[in-house]
């Protein structure tokens, strides 16, 4: 089995050449066939002079793109350099090296998508704000694909050359959950495995605003409703429409029956007519939407 080690990284001089050497040593020790792919996604300081004398192959972008853009890359990167396994792991050293084995034993158990679950296993540390986005984020794909998922967000895991030819990521913000839902609706087999999750050394870039996280994280479950869910992220804000219109509608009839009557109310009656016709609108938008989701 040809597997390649993937990672991201941005502004990593600090941690990738550790990183790297600790790879090499599990995956020596384990005789594994292997090479390790950095993205380096367009860094500032020497991530990738750093990581090619750490015995790294790298490809560097231009200029920062972010995770979503790291991973398309390294799926295509992956695909010519002809994986039958790919195993993702991020460069800050929260995710442990030496476990990379655990993952890589279920691809040849025949599972297509391995998931490192921090939830199953250990957290050294996480804070709160995270700790709930991920815990909402995997109970949303958990509902979507029907399979109960504990980590949805997780960076480290490992799927099949299979899996990158045919799961297909478009998304710029939800590519761990994409590539999730996508997998299980395409009936690829997917497992979760407990992992180590360590305290970060420094400050997380991901999340120095606890309040902009949240609020992103809250963004982001929106999206995934909205491109796996339409009939549901649409019907029931249409229903919600219909709703306000029904109340007002029955605000008109008082009115007509034991008030001055309905057109002493023509504006009140005219909005009503227009927040109808929009729930109405909404929900058959919800139904076109279903028939060309995602899938």
């Amino acid at each position: 089995m040809n597997v390649i080690i993937t990672i991201p990284a941005y502004n990593e001089e600090k941690t990738i050449a550790a990183l790297i050497g600790r790879i090499h040593k599990i995956m020596k020790s384990n005789g594994y066939n292997y090479k390790i792919l950095v993205i380096d996604d367009g860094s500032r300081d020497r991530t990738r002079h750093v990581a090619k004398k750490a015995g790294a192959i790298v490809y560097s972008h231009p200029m920062n793109y972010g995770l979503a853009e790291c991973f398309k890359t390294e799926i295509e990167q992956c695909l010519k350099l002809n994986a039958n396994a790919i195993l993702h792991i991020d460069a800050d050293l929260q995710y442990q090296p030496e476990e990379i084995p655990k993952l890589l034993k279920e691809i040849e158990n025949g599972y297509e998508l391995v998931l490192g679950s921090r939830f199953k296993g250990e957290i050294e540390e996480m804070p709160l704000v995270k700790r709930l986005g991920n815990i909402a984020f995997s109970q949303v794909v958990s509902q979507i694909t029907g399979l109960k998922i504990s980590d949805a967000q997780t960076g480290f895991r490992a799927f099949t050359k299979k899996v990158a030819e045919d799961v297909l990521i478009t998304s710029k913000h939800t590519y761990t959950q994409e590539q999730i839902i996508r997998a299980v609706k395409q009936k690829f087999k997917v497992k979760e495995v407990p992992i180590y999750f360590a305290k970060r050394n420094g400050k997380s870039r991901l999340i120095g605003n606890p309040f902009g996280y949240a609020l992103r994280a809250m963004i982001n479950i929106i999206r995934v409703y909205r491109d796996f869910e339409p009939l549901k992220f649409f019907g029931w804000i249409g229903a919600f429409i219909l709703s306000i219109g029904f109340v007002l509608g029955l605000y008109l009839i008082y009115f007509q029956f034991f008030g001055e009557g309905i057109f002493r109310h023509f504006g009140l009656m005219m909005l009503d007519i227009l927040v109808l016709s929009l729930g109405l609108q909404t929900i058959i938008f919800a139904f076109l939407a279903d028939m060309n989701r995602v899938r």
